[in-house]
């Protein structure tokens, strides 16, 4: 604090430092049990093998190529629909336009949904609404359900829907960012807007935008609620092949060993194991985002 400083801020100073203390404690005390009894737990075997049926032993590889493909899938679905929304508010609608402001309205409003309600939602639509309509469609009714039923796609398209707002958030503060000088000398060049926001805009806004992205899958990668209705299984010892199959997760796997293992005392060592790899995998996606955006600064400063 700085000499002269009024007793109102000490006082505020004393509150935060007791608010960050109090959640670094809270994150150690999370952190240290996790990690001092999942460690010990953790080897190859346990990385590639596949989960035992009473949930005490085997691995978790099921779980990790369930969460990787997953993820993956999420990220190719939301990217492209973000960056789209982003880039038509900020390059394309007009400043005072209500199709904008309504916009903007929904998606703010639709980061403040409970992720449950996600889950009900990728449920209702794409499971018995999208899925159930290509069935009645595509095939016969005596075939049963073979897109209305849950699935890694539609579990991948409901985070994708979960995520969106942080990819066009985060895609629009960076295409903000850029100087608008750029666009000018751009269109002075004799450049038309597309080619000005594909050649100029992006390349500038690439680092924000990455990190939106990143953001995106770290959140999308430990939400578990989501996937509960929409393909997640509790025991699955086979690796997902196709885009109709169900598919282990990280998140449910550890909802499944801490809920209904019938011997959690032996299947504790497995669990805070698998709890060590999910948030190892959060915070090097967190890390990857932080990296990202410290570089965005820096070139910000350096121009």
């Amino acid at each position: 604090m700085m000499r002269g400083a009024s007793r109102t801020d000490w006082v505020l100073f004393a509150l935060s430092g007791s608010a960050v203390a109090l959640m670094l404690l809270t994150l150690v005390g999370i952190l240290v049990p996790v990690f001092v009894e999942g460690l010990p737990r953790i080897d190859l075997v346990f990385l590639t093998a596949q989960p035992s049926a009473d949930l005490v032993g085997g691995g978790i590889w099921p779980a990790i190529f369930g969460t990787t493909l997953l993820t993956l899938l999420m990220t190719l679905a939301v990217v492209p629909a973000g960056v789209a929304t982003a880039i038509y508010l900020t390059e394309y609608a007009p400043r005072r336009s209500r199709l904008a402001t309504v916009v903007r309205a929904a998606v703010h409003n639709l980061a403040g949904v409970p992720s449950i309600v996600f889950g009900l939602f990728g449920l209702g639509f794409f499971v018995l609404f999208v899925g159930r309509g290509l069935d009645a469609l595509l095939y016969d009714p005596a075939d049963g359900p073979v897109w209305g039923q849950p699935a890694v796609l539609w579990s991948s398209l409901t985070l994708a829907v979960l995520t969106l707002p942080v990819v066009i958030v985060t895609t629009e503060e960076a295409l903000r960012a850029v100087p608008h000088d750029l666009r000018l000398a751009s269109y002075g060049l004799g450049a038309t807007r597309w080619q000005t926001i594909a050649q100029v805009v992006l390349p500038n806004a690439r680092a924000g935008i990455l990190t939106g992205v990143v953001l995106a899958v770290s959140r999308g990668a430990g939400e578990v609620a989501p996937i509960i209705f929409t393909g997640a299984a509790n025991f699955l010892p086979y690796l997902p092949t196709d885009l109709r199959d169900m598919y282990m997760h990280l998140g449910y796997h550890v909802f499944a060993l801490s809920t209904q293992s019938p011997n959690v005392d032996l299947a504790r060592p497995t669990l805070f194991a698998t709890v060590a790899v999910l948030l190892t995998l959060t915070f090097s996606l967190n890390l990857v985002a932080v990296v990202l955006r410290a570089r965005t600064r820096s070139r910000a400063h350096a121009r």
